[in-house]
């Protein structure tokens, strides 16, 4: 879990922030009071992007197909906020726009990291360890006896 004393990197907080569920992420951004006010330097928008491979993760890369994604980026001040999410949720990649350029902000950082991050990425660990435990639960365990040739 993200303890308030760790200052998680950008690419932690994107990725906790785009790979939330929306229903998760709008409720804790409600605890949030007074959010300043922002604009769009692009609106969301839904889109695709062609995503890559490598054959056995080292061979050659090649195209795997495309996903939908939806963008945007929110100007709060002099600060830029970036929001990218799989799907065609536009009002959750506009949450992580707005969540990604308050934690630029040095009088927002604490606050979203404590009210918004640290609760989503505590969800998303339960979860990951929630579905280990159930593969986990199915796992055959398979074995050779030996025969008696020598």
């Amino acid at each position: 879990m993200v303890k308030a004393a760790q200052q998680p990197s950008r690419a932690v907080w994107m990725s906790t922030l785009a790979k939330a569920p929306l229903p998760l992420l709008e409720q804790c951004f409600a605890t949030l009071d007074d959010v300043p006010e922002y604009g769009f330097l692009r609106s969301p928008e839904v889109g695709l992007a062609m995503v890559r491979a490598r054959a056995e993760g080292t061979g050659q890369p090649f195209n795997l197909g495309e996903i939908t994604l939806t963008r945007c980026v929110v100007q709060l001040g002099e600060l830029t906020g970036f929001g990218y999410v799989a799907g065609r949720s536009k009002r959750h990649a506009e949450l992580a726009a707005l969540c990604d350029g308050l934690l630029q902000h040095p009088d927002w950082h604490t606050q979203v990291q404590m009210q918004v991050i640290t609760p989503l990425y505590a969800a998303a660990q339960a979860k990951r360890e929630q579905d280990a435990a159930e593969v986990e639960s199915t796992r055959v365990n398979f074995f050779t006896m030996l025969r008696g040739e020598s």
